[in-house]
């Protein structure tokens, strides 16, 4: 699951790096970029949370917020 979660959020991040670095050669129209980008930004924001998350403390249970 951890392996498949970095997968995703590379793939993400790349949805977010590729089209920008394709409109500024001219090969892609900005609409595509706006797409693309906001796909990648909500993929990656889900994706990267999942292999990137931290252990909780032993005595977490007990504290109340």
């Amino acid at each position: 699951m951890n392996y498949i979660a970095k997968l995703v959020s590379l793939i993400t991040l790349g949805l977010v790096i590729g089209p920008c670095l394709l409109h500024l050669t001219g090969t892609i129209g900005l609409d595509t970029v706006k797409v693309a980008a906001l796909g990648g930004t909500v993929g990656w924001f889900i994706a990267t949370p999942i292999w990137m998350g931290r252990k909780l403390p032993v005595d977490a249970s007990e504290v109340e917020i």
